[in-house]
């Protein structure tokens, strides 16, 4: 089990590099060159090939094998870092990104979903049923751990390491990582696929999907529960980095201490959980705790958002922000393994078919995603046309819509 674990982690830490590249690093580079926060929000738009991963995944299941798929992708991923590292991301004052470098980096988004299909369908082959829990714990630790490598690690290098050296070393990584994925003993010792059975009419498919008990209620949940986390975590660094804190510091606590405090979270939710605490009841208390986290943030940002307000080094307002920054990723590490818990609650009442099990969990995980892209992309527009001190007004609002709606909870996941 240790040789198929080892692996897996190394192929779900590259797979974390992507995220972290785009939520960490990049954002705070092109707000360091000038772009609004406009601009910066709407790179997000970036990871629409995310939402789509559910039209190309019959593919990768029908044709070749996911070890084939894994590697292709990955090979496709360390080619287009190389190409990025002969770009700039934007020269300084330029109104947005490239088209070139865009263009490059929805490819990566593309390049990523496939891989992501392909080594969630490894996996789930891989894996024996007694191996299920280690490997799902790996998975979630390793991909956080490449996010952190890829936001705060490569940008507290910035200083000595330009941006074609990053994405050269990140060419290299992948690279490295396809090279893993075709020649692991561990992956060529995976049965042949199968011939797939007729699927079903996509029609007929989602109307089964969608006649699962409280899958209506779950989608409108995982759509809206981080609405407001979301606007808060995309600017909230952005108005540090304009207060003063440096590249390299930010860098530090909001890709590595930020995310060290979400796997904390994650796992001591899934330690609570473990201990056969219901997900709603446990939820709804960690709704209120993240209520009030971010309405402690939103004080911050009426210190923060003052014309000429500065962080200085060793100040009470510096560690005030920094700690609410780490304590809303904790928070938020726990709201979101508690979630997903409930989301498999809800795939586990579908048909068992695995794969109509695993559709189903798909949408809501696409459903998820688009929640979360929809505000990330949306929230430095909203921030540079109404101001900072509403924009978080909002997202606390936004923020108490899901505590309501467990009040509505089905009992079926109850």
């Amino acid at each position: 089990m240790h040789g198929k674990l080892l692996v897996l982690a190394s192929l779900y830490l590259v797979q974390g590099l992507p995220y972290g590249l785009q939520s960490g690093l990049l954002p705070v580079l092109l707000r360091a060159r000038g772009l609004s926060l406009t601009h910066v929000g709407l790179a997000k738009v970036l990871y629409a090939p995310w939402l789509f991963k559910l039209v190309w995944a019959p593919l990768v299941d029908a044709r070749g094998s996911p070890r084939a798929w894994l590697t292709l992708s990955t090979a496709a991923l360390g080619l287009l870092c190389g190409l990025l590292a002969a770009l700039p991301p934007a020269e300084a004052g330029q109104s947005g990104l490239p088209l070139t470098v865009a263009g490059l980096l929805l490819l990566l988004n593309l390049a990523a979903a496939v891989q992501d299909v392909a080594l969630d369908t490894l996996a789930m082959q891989l894996l024996e049923p007694a191996e299920l829990g280690p490997g799902n714990t790996v998975q979630v630790v390793a991909y956080k751990l490449g996010a952190v490598l890829a936001g705060g690690g490569l940008l507290t290098l910035l200083p000595t390491l330009s941006w074609p050296l990053l994405f050269l070393l990140l060419a290299a990584t992948y690279w490295l990582a396809a090279a893993l994925a075709w020649a692991a003993p561990a992956l060529q010792q995976l049965p042949a696929p199968q011939p797939s059975e007729p699927r079903r009419h996509t029609l007929h498919l989602q109307q089964h999907l969608l006649a699962v008990p409280g899958t209506l209620w779950m989608a409108g949940f995982v759509l809206s529960y981080k609405l407001g986390e979301q606007g808060t975590s995309s600017l909230f660094p952005l108005l540090l980095l304009d207060c003063g804190v440096s590249t390299p510091e930010l860098g530090l606590w909001n890709g590595v201490g930020a995310v060290v405090c979400s796997i904390v979270g994650s796992s001591l939710g899934g330690a609570l959980l473990a201990r056969h605490r219901q997900p709603l009841p446990l939820l709804r208390s960690l709704l209120r705790f993240r209520l009030g986290g971010l309405a402690c943030q939103t004080v911050l940002v009426f210190h923060l958002d003052a014309p000429g307000a500065r962080v200085g080094p060793g100040t009470v307002l510096r560690g005030a922000a920094l700690l609410s920054l780490c304590l809303q990723h904790f928070l938020g590490g726990l709201v979101t393994t508690t979630t997903f818990t409930l989301m498999m609650r809800c795939s586990q009442l579908a048909p068992s078919a695995l794969q109509v099990r695993a559709t189903h969990y798909s949408l809501l995980a696409t459903l998820e995603l688009l929640g979360k892209l929809l505000v990330g992309a949306l929230a430095g527009a909203l921030a540079d046309s109404l101001g900072l001190r509403f924009c978080f007004f909002l997202f606390l609002a936004l923020s108490a819509t899901p505590m309501l709606c467990l009040g509505l909870a089905p009992s079926t996941l109850a």
